[in-house]
C-alpha cells in the first residue's frame, strides 16, 4: 500500500513539474512574440536595417511640421538608407511650412540622392519642397507651379456696424497690428503688407531661378501665379521629366549608382500618441461608422488648416 501511495505522490510531482514546464514555455512564446512585434513596430517608421531605398510621403496640407522634419533628418542620419524617393501629392500650405521642409531636404540631398515623384497635385509649397529634390517626376497630367505668395485677411467692418459693435484700441504705433479685420486698410497698411508678399515672392521665384537654371521671365505666367499640366512643366523646365517612381529608380540606378537590387521601404514619423488616446481614438472611429484612417485624414485636415496663418502658398481652384 505505501508504495502505491508513494507511486501516486511522485507521478503528482511529476505532472506538476511538467505544468511548470509548460507554463513556462507558454510565457517564454508570448514574450519572444512580443519582442518581435514590438520591434516590428520600431522598424516600421525606420525602414529596416537591410540596405534600401526609402519612400516619404509628402502629402496634404504643408505645414512647419516638426515630425516630418525630424523624419527627414533621420533618414539623412540612416547608414542603411542610399537614396530616397519623396512622394508629393499636396496643393501647398504655409510658405513658412515649404521653407522648412525645403532646407531640410537641402540638408538630406548633402548626404543622399533624392528625388520628387509627383501625383495630382505638387503646387505653391508643395513645388518649393519639389524644388529642394535632385530630380523632379511628374505624371503628363500632375498639376504644377502655381509659384507665388498670399497674406489674407478679413474685413468685417460692416458685420461689425449691423451688430452694432465697435472695436477701440491704444497702438504704439500706426503701423502695429495691421491689417486689421475690424478697420479698413488704409494704404500705409496695405503698402507694408504688399511689400511683405513682395519680399516673399523675390525669395521663391528666386528658388526657381537657382534650383531650375531657368529665367523665371521666361517661363509665361510663372510671376503672375500660373498653374501647369505636367507636361508644360517639363517644356518649360519647371520640372525634369515625365515618370513615376520606377522612372526615377531607374534614374537613381543610372545617375547616381544606386544598386538596381535594393528595395523600396516606407518611412513613417514616429507616433507619437499615447495608449490612452488610441483607445479614445478608435472609439470615436467605431461609434462614427468609419475607420480610423478616415477620422485621421479629417482632424489632420482640420488642423492643418487652423494652422494656415501668415504668409501662405497654396492652390485651390476658384469656387465658382
Amino acid at each position: 500500500m505505501s508504495l502505491d501511495a508513494e507511486s501516486v505522490i511522485e507521478r503528482r510531482r511529476l505532472k506538476r513539474r511538467i505544468s511548470g514546464w509548460r507554463i513556462a514555455a507558454v510565457l517564454l512564446a508570448v514574450l519572444f512574440l512580443g519582442t518581435v512585434v514590438l520591434s516590428n513596430q520600431q522598424m516600421a517608421g525606420s525602414g529596416g536595417i537591410f540596405q534600401h531605398v526609402a519612400r516619404i510621403n509628402i502629402s496634404g496640407v504643408i505645414t512647419n511640421d516638426r515630425k516630418v522634419i525630424n523624419l527627414l533628418d533621420r533618414v539623412g542620419n540612416a547608414d542603411q538608407v542610399k537614396a530616397v524617393i519623396l512622394v508629393i501629392n499636396s496643393p501647398g500650405g504655409t510658405t513658412t511650412g515649404g521653407e522648412a521642409m525645403y532646407d531640410a531636404i537641402r540638408r538630406l540631398a548633402k548626404k543622399k540622392p533624392v528625388v520628387a515623384t509627383c501625383g495630382t497635385l505638387a503646387t505653391s509649397a508643395a513645388y518649393i519642397v519639389a524644388l529642394a529634390t535632385d530630380r523632379i517626376f511628374v505624371y503628363g497630367n500632375t498639376i504644377t507651379g502655381s509659384v507665388g505668395v498670399i497674406f489674407q485677411w478679413a474685413n468685417v467692418t460692416e458685420l461689425m456696424k449691423t451688430l452694432g459693435i465697435k472695436v477701440e484700441d491704444v497702438k504704439s504705433g500706426s503701423l502695429k497690428a495691421v491689417p486689421n479685420p475690424f478697420k479698413p486698410t488704409d494704404e500705409a497698411a496695405r503698402a507694408v503688407t504688399e511689400e511683405m508678399v513682395d519680399d516673399a515672392m523675390d525669395w521663391f521665384v528666386g528658388l526657381v531661378k537657382t534650383r531650375r537654371e531657368i529665367e523665371p521671365n521666361s517661363v509665361p505666367g510663372l510671376t503672375e501665379g500660373r498653374i501647369y499640366s505636367g507636361r508644360q512643366a517639363v517644356e518649360y523646365k519647371l520640372v525634369d521629366q515625365i515618370g513615376n517612381e520606377r522612372t526615377a529608380r531607374a534614374w537613381l540606378a543610372k545617375e547616381r549608382g544606386v544598386p538596381k537590387g535594393l528595395r523600396i521601404r516606407q518611412w513613417t514619423p514616429k507616433e507619437q500618441s499615447s495608449g490612452v488616446l488610441r483607445v479614445i481614438f478608435d472609439s470615436a472611429a467605431n461609434a462614427l461608422g468609419l475607420s480610423d484612417s478616415n477620422i485621421a485624414a479629417l482632424l489632420d485636415q482640420a488642423s492643418a488648416a487652423l494652422k494656415l496663418d501668415g504668409l501662405v502658398s497654396v492652390w485651390h481652384p476658384a469656387s465658382s
